[in-house]
């Protein structure tokens, strides 16, 4: 019998845990935080690693910055329920210091098999950890809002929500980046 999507992503989940993976980052952590939203999500929104918010709820992205994500994702006729939302790195670092290369590789290939179970239309990648981990080579600065075809996968780097609340200019590029996410599925579909 097939496993639902919902279990498998129970099952990675469950493996990370078990395989011990970045047991440093484990130890300074509340929980995992796995991912949030549908397991049949067109859209999949992946930052870099928990903050305090997150660790202390066990959910990505709902501090400041997840607020604005789902501000984002209503003005364009999505709620939280609509994707899926998980981070490269899914132990909070310490201080929220940036998550290290190798830590981001430990939890890569358990990112690859939560998008592989999932099969998003789009990857959305907020931040330069992110699409780093996914589209190696590339600078946000230039290359933000533009749709990436990868290895089969669309791609959309996105300026992660985090540094745009301090900065207006960069708030509403984001914000126009976002706008074209209803397009790009279009053409995908």
């Amino acid at each position: 019998m097939k496993m639902s999507k919902q279990a498998e992503l129970d099952k990675i989940k469950a493996d990370i845990a078990e395989q011990n993976i970045c047991a440093e980052l484990a130890k300074t952590a509340t929980q995992l935080v796995f991912g949030d939203g549908s397991p049949d999500a067109q859209i999949v929104f992946i930052g870099e690693a928990p903050g305090k918010n997150e660790d202390e709820q066990g959910l990505p992205f709902v501090g400041a910055a997840g607020k604005f994500l789902n501000e984002m994702l209503s003005g364009i006729g999505l709620t939280r329920k609509d994707v899926y939302i998980t981070n490269i790195v899914k132990y909070r670092p310490p201080d929220n210091r940036d998550p290290y290369p190798d830590e981001k590789m430990a939890f890569l290939p358990f990112l690859r098999s939560q998008l592989e179970v999932i099969k998003p239309k789009l990857v959305v990648t907020l931040g330069r950890h992110s699409m780093d981990s996914l589209l190696p080579g590339l600078q946000i600065s230039k290359c933000h809002g533009q749709p990436k075809r990868y290895k089969g996968q669309v791609y959309l780097p996105l300026f992660h929500p985090a540094a745009a609340l301090y900065n207006g200019a960069m708030r509403q590029t984001l914000v126009d980046d976002f706008a074209k996410i209803p397009l790009i599925l279009k053409k995908i579909n």
